[in-house]
C-alpha cells in the first residue's frame, strides 16, 4: 500500500465552489479525532505488513486542528503501521491558520510538506469565493512558511469570469516570487449543489466561460515553463524532486487507505468509501464498526480509470501494461481508437506509451472519455 489519506471534515467557512465533505460546526472535533485514531487501529491488521510511503492530511481544512491533535493522529499511524524511513507527509492548510507560532510548531513535527490553499492573491477573487483568508494573510503566511518548510505547494484557481489575463499572470508571478517549487492549478468549475451553482442560476454570478479558462491555461503553461516547473499532471507543476509522491500514486493506480468520513480506499481492484456524515461516522467507529461500502471494479472500470489518470500525466498510458492486464485485443482496439486523435495532434505514441500532446492537455478528460471501454 503506497499511502494513507486522512480526511479532516471541518472548515471555518463554506467556499462557494466547493462540494467536498465538510462541516463548519466543529463541536464534534474531539470525538472525531478519537474516531479517526480508532479507525486507523481497526484497519491496521490488514495493512501492517505493507510499507507506507506517504501520509496526507486533506479536507476540509486540516489546519483547524491544533498541532497536538495532528501529531496524536500521526502517532497512531507510526505505532500501528510500517511507515517508511523517508515518508512524504503532507498537510493541507489555509493561510489564515498559519501564523508564525503554528508554522514553527508544525516544522518540529514529522509533517514535511505543506499544501497551502491560496487560490488567489487578489482580494476581489477571495471575496467572490468566500475564502476565510485575505490577500495579505496569503502573502504573510508564505513569507513565513518558506523559511521553515522547503517542500511547499500552493493551490491557485483560474478561469473565473471576472479574472483578466493580466491578473492571472500576476497571481503566478507572485507565487514564483516566493520561490514556490510546486503549483496545483485548477480551473473553476460549477459543481452541483454548491453556492456557486445557485448564484449562476439566479444570475448574480456570471457563468463560467470555457474560452477564458483555456486562455488562462495557456498562460499557465507559458509561465510555469519560464520558471522551470515541469507539467507532470494536468493540474500539477513542479520541479522533479518536488512532485507530489502521494497524488502521483493515485494517478499510477497504486493502492491506498482512506480514513475519516467520505474518505476512499483502493487496493487495485476494490474501491471502498466511508459514510459522508460526521456524527454517523463517529458513532459507528465508537461501536467498532467500519462505516464503509465497497465495490469490485469491473475490467471496464479499471481500464477506463487507467486511461483517465494515465493521460493526465506526462508518463501517459503504457501499452505494454494494457496488453498484460487486459489482453492484446483490447490494446489493439485502444491503438485503433486513438488514430484519429493522433492525426488531430491530441495524442502521440512514444516509447510504447500513449501520451497527451500540448494541444490536448486542456482537453485531457474529454479525450480520455473517447477511448473508454463501454
Amino acid at each position: 500500500m503506497s499511502g494513507i489519506y486522512i480526511h479532516i471534515p471541518f472548515c471555518k467557512k463554506a467556499c462557494h465552489y466547493c462540494n467536498f465533505h465538510f462541516s463548519t460546526n466543529q463541536n464534534s472535533k474531539s470525538s472525531f479525532i478519537k474516531a479517526v485514531c480508532k479507525e486507523l487501529q481497526l484497519r491496521s491488521p490488514e495493512h501492517r505488513s505493507q510499507e507506507i510511503q506517504t501520509i496526507y492530511f486533506g479536507g476540509g481544512t486540516p489546519t483547524v486542528l491544533e498541532v497536538s491533535e495532528l501529531t496524536s493522529i500521526l502517532d497512531v499511524v507510526y505505532e500501528d503501521y510500517n511507515v517508511s524511513s523517508d515518508p512524504e507527509i503532507t498537510l493541507e492548510a489555509n493561510p489564515d491558520d498559519l501564523d508564525l507560532e503554528k508554522i514553527i510548531a508544525l516544522s518540529k513535527t514529522k509533517i514535511n510538506r505543506l499544501s497551502i490553499g491560496i487560490q488567489s492573491f487578489h482580494e476581489a477573487d477571495l471575496l467572490a469565493m468566500n475564502r476565510a483568508h485575505n490577500s495579505d494573510e496569503a502573502k504573510k503566511c508564505l513569507a513565513i512558511a518558506t523559511k521553515y518548510f522547503d517542500n511547499i505547494t500552493i493551490d491557485l484557481m483560474f478561469g473565473m469570469p471576472t479574472m483578466s489575463t493580466d491578473l492571472w499572470r500576476q497571481n503566478l508571478q507572485t507565487a514564483f516570487g516566493f520561490g514556490i517549487k510546486h503549483l496545483s492549478c485548477y480551473a473553476m468549475t460549477v459543481e452541483p449543489q454548491t453556492a456557486l451553482e445557485h448564484f449562476i442560476k439566479k444570475g448574480s454570478h456570471p457563468p463560467i466561460d470555457d474560452e477564458v479558462s483555456a486562455q488562462h491555461f495557456n498562460i499557465l503553461l507559458e509561465e510555469t515553463t519560464k520558471n522551470n516547473l515541469i507539467h507532470y499532471e494536468t493540474c500539477s507543476f513542479g520541479q522533479s524532486e518536488y512532485f507530489s509522491r502521494h497524488n502521483t500514486s493515485y494517478w499510477l493506480g497504486k493502492s491506498y487507505l482512506g480514513v475519516g468520513p467520505s474518505a476512499h480506499s483502493f487496493d487495485g481492484k476494490i474501491r471502498s468509501w466511508n459514510i459522508s456524515n460526521n456524527s454517523k461516522y463517529i458513532k459507528s467507529i465508537e461501536a467498532s464498526v467500519l462505516p464503509s461500502e465497497s465495490e469490485r471494479l469491473s475490467i471496464e472500470n479499471r481500464f477506463n480509470e487507467y486511461i483517465m489518470t494515465g493521460l493526465r500525466t506526462m508518463w501517459g498510458v503504457s501499452l505494454q501494461k494494457i496488453e498484460t492486464e487486459y489482453g492484446l485485443k483490447i490494446k489493439e482496439e485502444l491503438v485503433n481508437n486513438s488514430k484519429q486523435l493522433i492525426t488531430s495532434n491530441y495524442l502521440v505514441i512514444e516509447d510504447q506509451h500513449l501520451k497527451i500532446t500540448k494541444t490536448g492537455k486542456f482537453l485531457s478528460d474529454g479525450i480520455a472519455s473517447e477511448l473508454f471501454l463501454v
